[in-house]
């Protein structure tokens, strides 16, 4: 293994670790009498550092479909699906993981098939695959909303997070 590449792979296992740590650090309150997979608030010791992702949206997953349709971006629990798997790659591409993230807001658009109202079951469903699992167990605060629209018609979700480093 050359020496470049030594360093590599320890700059990454530093990475990794340092991703470890944060989730030790933070405290994630529970929701007093609930076991829904959110935290009632998250605090966030002093010199650690705060990363604000933008909002993820879904990628394609029909490329046979219609440009910009629904049936291009799937439903709801897909779209969630997508987003969450696109933020994951941001920030893993940051040394970051989904336990490093501490606040969520989603943005849900009405499904016409749900006659306009969000698919709050459809985005549980896609959300728990990624939050509150035994591999994952940290739970962020979250809010979600319904909003009229988003850029591209098709689009359901839009996601955006805070993590937190050391």
């Amino acid at each position: 293994m050359t020496m470049m590449r030594i360093a590599a792979a320890t700059l990454a296992a530093g990475l990794l670790l340092a991703g470890s740590a944060i989730a030790q650090d933070v405290t994630r309150h529970k929701t007093p009498n609930s076991n829904f997979p959110i935290a009632q608030a998250v605090e966030v010791p002093a010199g650690k550092t705060t990363v604000y992702v933008s909002g993820a949206v879904p990628t394609v997953v029909d490329d046979k479909a219609e440009k910009g349709s629904l049936a291009a971006y799937g439903n709801t629990k897909t779209q969630t699906e997508s987003v969450l798997k696109s933020i994951d790659k941001t920030l893993q591409g940051l040394g970051l993981k989904m336990g490093d993230v501490v606040k969520m807001q989603v943005f849900l658009v009405g499904d016409p098939e749900k006659d306009g109202k969000m698919d709050f079951e459809g985005f549980m469903e896609g959300y728990t695959q990624f939050f509150g699992t035994a591999e994952q167990p940290n739970l962020p605060s979250r809010s979600v909303m319904q909003v009229a629209g988003l850029v591209a018609p098709g689009w359901l979700v839009e996601i955006e997070v805070t993590a937190v480093r050391p």
